[in-house]
């Protein structure tokens, strides 16, 4: 299959995850001069064109992987990895001569949160010039995920962001944006987000960010301050539906016409724009007529389907996959926000970012057979929830 072919391209970050064994909890793993016995690595891609677009080709979506790395052996590896899943999903990737492809050293111990170090590397070098007209041929889709760990898409104020944005818009596609935190004292935590979103959210028809990156990017001295009064780092029991709603009011104000929220363990939220004209000019993957009403002016909730959980590497990701190929589709909003969650649920019984991840019919039937749903545990005064369609609603 040629990029040509594909329905939805996935661009945006790519990097080489390098995964050693550790055998019991070690504390104390990075000391000088330590010699820590370790199992065999698992090697794999990370990232959102991995995740995010690996699970969109496990779903059955014809897809154009465009990930940026250098011709060193990392970035041969990265090819290795991709193209045993197909080898089309290798056609799309941009190679930098003479670059350092980006790769993420993940220690992992038992019990221990993880630790990443990582390698930025040619992702910092994607800017608008590296998608063409011509890439984007056939294609009805455009994702692009995690700007904040792109040096070229932040820096500037965003400009090359909004441009990429812009011209993959102006060629008639459905433009979705995925987040990513950066660290408060890296350049990116320092950029001025609010003006990037203000710039690329014009350009986007679903923005589908996570509740701590919208919470920093948005309300910075909130979020500061609801970090230090938790001492576990987590901040989803803060998101009610007062935040969410005004979260997500200034993210429709700011341009997009789907404002989605990750939730984690909670679900996904969705507001939409009440501007049925915004809507329609959402691209090749617009809400369909008789749909268009059920994707108007909506506030809507998805709790998570019940699983046993063995990893949640890459779970936000595979949730914007189902999302996504609910759009390709032309379903209704109730019917994306099920089927996201779904294929999230999915990717969560298995440790990895994608295996776990089946064809969509066998999601969809899951889903149809009545796959029991957590309970919500987020404030929602006001809201109701609707057994037949499996969403709580706002109105």
């Amino acid at each position: 299959m040629s990029a040509q072919a594909a329905e939805v391209i996935v661009a945006g970050h790519i990097c080489l995850d390098l995964i050693p064994a550790l055998h019991a909890k070690e504390s104390g793993i990075l000391v000088p001069g330590k010699l820590v016995d370790v199992g065999p690595a698992v090697i794999s891609t990370g990232g959102a064109v991995s995740n995010t677009g690996l699970a969109l080709h496990r779903l059955g979506i014809r897809t154009s992987l465009m990930g940026k790395i250098g011709e060193d052996w990392f970035g041969k590896a990265i090819l290795e990895v991709l193209a045993g899943y197909g080898p089309e999903l290798t056609e799309g990737m941009i190679r930098s001569e003479g670059g350092h492809s980006s790769y993420s050293i993940v220690i992992s111990p038992p019990g221990v949160d993880r630790t990443f170090l990582h390698c930025t590397g040619t992702n910092d070098t994607f800017e608008a010039a590296d998608v063409q007209a011509e890439a984007l041929a056939g294609a009805r889709l455009f994702h692009f995920g995690y700007p904040p760990l792109m040096r070229s898409m932040y820096s500037s104020g965003g400009v090359q962001l909004g441009e990429l944005l812009s011209r993959v818009k102006g060629e008639g596609l459905t433009v979705s944006l995925d987040m990513a935190k950066p660290d408060p004292d890296s350049d990116a935590g320092k950029a001025d987000w609010r003006a990037i979103l203000q710039l690329a959210l014009p350009h986007v028809d679903v923005f589908l960010p996570s509740f701590e990156e919208i919470l920093y990017m948005l309300r910075r001295e909130l979020y500061d301050r609801l970090e230090s009064d938790n001492s576990t780092g987590d901040l989803l029991a803060y998101a009610d539906g007062a935040l969410l709603s005004s979260l997500a009011d200034e993210m429709l104000e700011m341009g997009a016409a789907v404002a989605a929220i990750k939730l984690g363990e909670h679900g996904l939220y969705v507001k939409t724009t009440g501007d049925a004209a915004r809507l329609a000019r959402m691209g090749q993957c617009a809400p369909a007529p008789d749909v268009m009403e059920e994707w108007e002016g909506r506030e809507l909730l998805a709790p998570c389907y019940s699983v046993e959980v063995a990893g949640t590497t890459g779970a936000g990701d595979c949730t914007i996959a189902g999302f996504l190929t609910a759009m390709v589709k032309g379903l209704s909003l109730e019917e994306a926000l099920r089927s996201a969650v779904g294929v999230g649920a999915c990717n969560v019984e298995q440790p990895d970012a994608t295996s776990g991840i089946p064809l969509w019919e066998e999601v969809r039937g899951r889903i149809g057979a009545g796959w029991k749903q957590r309970d919500v545990t987020l404030s929602l005064p006001g809201w109701r929830y609707d057994a037949q369609s499996g969403v709580w609603s706002a109105k």
